[in-house]
């Protein structure tokens, strides 16, 4: 083809585009104005503004309509789009506030974002019992937490906080962590220090002892804040994650430089109200066993008998005496379903100590 004739046929099909554009704003527009009464009749009957169990359910038909359209449109990316557009119409219902462990720009920033999406008021935290505390006075209507990473495992300081605050969870996100070198400056031969997480220079110690031996490691308290710090230093780089060089404008010099790579992280969201019955569900539940021969083996026993899936089981010292262990325990299912209703109830009477922490939908990528 001629250039002219390449333009023109460019031009044609960009006026598509836009006319295609103008029809998705105007149907927007609509939902917009549907989704403000579906908050009033919300108010109206006293129910939840945020409705996990629903949204999932609107992912999982659009894509299973995208399929039917001929997928045109990638299916992976149906959710990504319709987060946000549910974020953005659920912030016409109600300003939805949610905290997390800040700062800006950490990965539990991105996990929250990720469940949420934009368009909801983010409450940075400096710790994850603040998180809990902003909850517990009103101030956030949901909290978003670490519980357990592939490589380091639990995090211990958040089920502790779960035995002893009455909020329950409400979902879970899964998270890749991924590890690069920032910086503003893009020349990487002229990065005289580096600031990172302790947790993160474990995962890229290695690199950083082949690739940039001589040039010092500072340790500072989160990945998001050596970023902000790489920010004002031309001279300084940061290990952070790619969210953190788009919030704070910094290059990329190294992508992926952890050395494990599939390393991720489960979060928590967490709030007052139980969650509706889905398709994929989860309970979390806590309890504690007599001290005697054969205690956990009976207590594990009763899932069996209910035919019930335990896809996680955990030990943490009771602190109410000496070698008194709680145990935290996910199995597939919901507390409406009668199998995981009679169970619980039966393993209650048996236990010392019990405590539901939630039944949430599965997290689904």
């Amino acid at each position: 083809m001629k250039d002219n004739s390449c333009n023109e046929k460019l031009e044609e099909l960009r006026k598509k585009i836009n006319v295609i554009d103008d029809e998705i704003l105007k149907l927007l527009n609509e939902r917009a104005k549907v989704a403000k009464d579906v908050g009033e009749l919300k108010k109206l009957c006293n129910l939840p503004i945020f409705n996990p169990k629903r949204e999932n359910e609107i992912f999982q038909r659009l894509k299973e309509k995208n399929k039917e359209l001929g997928s045109e449109f990638p299916t992976e990316a149906i959710k990504y789009v319709f987060k946000e557009i549910i974020s953005a119409c659920r912030s016409l219902e109600s300003d939805i506030k949610v905290a997390y462990l800040g700062p800006q720009a950490t990965f539990t920033h991105q996990a929250a974002i990720k469940y949420f999406g934009q368009s909801v008021k983010f409450i940075p935290s400096q710790t994850i019992k603040d998180v809990f505390d902003e909850i517990m006075k009103g101030s956030a209507k949901y909290g978003v937490v670490p519980i357990e990473n592939t490589i380091e495992g639990v995090v211990n300081y958040t089920l502790d906080l779960l035995v002893d605050y009455p909020l329950l969870i409400s979902g879970e996100i899964i998270l890749e962590i991924n590890l690069h070198l920032l910086s503003k400056n893009p020349n990487i031969n002229e990065i005289k220090r580096i600031y990172t997480h302790s947790h993160a220079l474990a995962e890229t110690r290695e690199w950083l002892l082949k690739h940039m031996p001589n040039v010092p490691i500072i340790e500072v308290e989160s990945t998001a804040r050596a970023a902000e710090i790489a920010k004002d230093d031309y001279e300084a780089g940061a290990i952070a994650s790619e969210a953190a060089a788009e919030y704070y404008g910094l290059y990329i010099l190294e992508k992926k430089i952890d050395k494990h790579k599939h390393n991720k992280t489960r979060f928590l969201v967490i709030g007052k109200e139980p969650v509706p019955k889905g398709k994929q569900n989860k309970t979390t539940f806590i309890f504690s066993v007599k001290n005697e021969v054969g205690a956990l083996y009976k207590s594990l026993e009763i899932l069996y008998k209910y035919n019930i899936n335990m896809t996680k089981i955990e030990s943490r010292p009771s602190k109410r005496e000496a070698w008194d262990y709680i145990f935290f325990t996910d199995i597939e299912g919901h507390i409406e379903d009668r199998n995981i209703r009679d169970a619980l109830n039966e393993l209650e009477k048996k236990s010392p100590f019990f405590k539901i922490l939630g039944s949430y939908p599965k997290f689904d990528s």
